[in-house]
């Protein structure tokens, strides 16, 4: 019996001991654990919350593009610019791209060409997957070589093209393309030449681009690609005389209507003594 008490009060020794141990080690560690729980809790919450702020914007701009295409459809040009601007406010990503990238076409039916390389080079910009962004950086560039090519514009062209030019970029046939017709523009023969033949030979070159390389390599080795540039700059001015005799053709007819105007309200004027 006296084994057995000294037995069960090392027992009770040893449980109050655990006891006391654990009771420090649940102050210690509690307050972390807690705060920890804590962290945990207002990250989930934050990321809930954040997921559900993009979900409602994406259905926004959704919608809005949605309208924005429709207003096309109907030809309320000014109703889609409306759609695709709040489209690309209110959106992120593909929708962000998308509305931009209309609203560059606008400004090109609008013939705003200074604003329509401003939109496509934002939304070259608006998202990181070259597969939304490589086709508007590639139409700002065309926008770019339209008329003339001087050393400021072409090396701008030049800038603009060579990363999409690059392998695995989605659109890098159509850019070697457009870089060699830059190139041909500027009388640098050779390097456009060169880039036709890459097309030429190349895999994964759709069938279109093949057969334009292939005619580009054409007029370089027949001799007639130096006179590309004369010619550009020959259609350049001839745009330009078009385009004045076209405004005062428009002035003409503008002040031969408010003449018939004026002689017809002049007429019952004239005649209203004789009665």
């Amino acid at each position: 019996m006296g084994r057995r008490s000294v037995v069960d009060v090392f027992e009770q020794v040893e449980e109050d001991l655990r006891s006391d141990r654990y009771r420090r080690m649940a102050r210690v560690w509690l307050p972390i654990v807690g705060g920890l729980l804590a962290v945990a809790l207002a990250a989930a919450l934050a990321w809930w919350a954040w997921d559900s702020f993009q979900t409602s914007n994406a259905s926004k701009a959704s919608v809005a593009y949605d309208r924005g295409m429709e207003a096309l459809q109907a030809q309320d040009l000014n109703g889609a610019k409306a759609a695709f601007e709040e489209a690309a406010k209110v959106g992120g990503g593909a929708y962000r791209v998308l509305a931009l990238t209309q609203q560059a076409g606008l400004a090109v039916q609008r013939e705003d060409v200074p604003e329509a390389i401003r939109l496509y080079d934002e939304a070259a910009k608006a998202s990181r997957d070259p597969l939304l962004t490589d086709q508007a950086a590639l139409k700002a560039a065309w926008l770019v070589m339209e008329g003339k090519l001087d050393n400021a514009k072409f090396a701008d062209v030049q800038k603009r093209l060579e990363p999409l030019t690059q392998e695995g970029r989605p659109l890098r046939p159509f850019a070697q393309e457009a870089l060699a017709m830059a190139q041909l523009q500027m009388g640098q023969i050779q390097p456009a030449r060169s880039t036709f033949v890459q097309l030429q030979l190349g895999q994964d070159v759709p069938e279109q681009v093949r057969q334009r390389a292939q005619a580009g390599i054409d007029t370089i080795d027949s001799g007639t690609a130096p006179a590309l540039a004369r010619i550009v700059d020959e259609m350049d001015r001839l745009g330009v005389q078009v385009a004045q005799a076209q405004a005062q053709a428009q002035a003409q007819a503008q002040a031969q209507a408010q003449a018939r105007a004026q002689t017809s309200q002049a007429a019952p004027a004239a005649a209203a003594p004789a009665q």
